[in-house]
């Protein structure tokens, strides 16, 4: 990952946006997750929307990220936090208010330490992260 001072602001390359974008906690945490979804996991780079952007009742929001599949269906709906930030039933509520939209079969939390990955039909948590294929199977 290629990072870079600018305007004394330390940036971070966002392979998916395209773009430099504010190196924060948070978003450290994200390219860190998202690389390895990418290179250890099997996810298609080109099916990862960062920041969608969701209409929750009149607030405009936006998900960490949303993983598709190759109809375009979300399947995957990514919450990051920094790893000072534990995840709490507070992070968890997040992401369902933010799963009432778009309706993906899993939630995955992360903060850089802990992952937590949900199937939201059968409220099943793993302990560890799925390869993209066994996630697009449900």
């Amino acid at each position: 990952m290629r990072t870079r001072i600018n305007q004394n602001k330390e940036q971070i390359f966002c392979d998916f946006r395209h773009r430099w974008v504010r190196l924060t906690p948070e978003e450290w945490v994200r390219q860190q997750l998202l690389h390895r979804l990418v290179e250890q996991l099997g996810y298609p780079a080109s099916l990862i929307a960062v920041e969608q952007a969701i209409k929750v009742g009149e607030a405009q929001k936006r998900c960490d990220a949303v993983v598709y599949d190759r109809a375009m269906q979300p399947r995957l709906l990514i919450e990051c936090k920094a790893e000072t930030v534990p995840l709490t039933q507070k992070t968890l509520d997040q992401a369902v208010i933010y799963n009432r939209k778009l309706n993906v079969p899993y939630l995955l939390l992360h903060n850089g330490l802990q992952s937590v990955l949900v199937h939201c039909p059968s409220g099943k948590a793993y302990a560890q992260l799925l390869p993209y294929s066994q996630l697009i199977q449900d």
